[in-house]
């Protein structure tokens, strides 16, 4: 898997595929913000179960990505989270500021 891809459903699910790495992550982002521009919901959930590889890159847009959900008004939960992303924002100490679904 190389090529990133994001697109949302009916339910409000964001669902991201390809891989979160560094070479990607920059076209992926302005993906998600052009969604995330025309989102008439207030909460979405990203998923991630379609996503390869990662690095910490990958860490980086999540954190982008929240950001700029609550700059329009959008609460993001995270679902599927990669082990290795988790492993990664654990070390970078920002598990906490990952909101994961249950």
């Amino acid at each position: 898997m190389s090529s990133v891809q994001a697109a949302i459903d009916d339910q409000g699910v964001m669902q991201l595929s390809g891989d979160l790495v560094f070479a990607n992550v920059t076209a992926l982002l302005g993906q998600i913000e052009r969604l995330l521009g025309g989102v008439k919901k207030e909460s979405l959930v990203i998923d991630l179960s379609r996503v390869g590889d990662v690095d910490s890159s990958g860490l980086a847009l999540l954190l982008e990505v929240l950001e700029r959900a609550r700059h329009h008004g959008v609460t993001l939960r995270i679902r599927s989270l990669p082990e290795a992303l988790l492993g990664i924002a654990r070390l970078s100490n920002v598990e906490k500021l990952l909101l994961l679904e249950s």
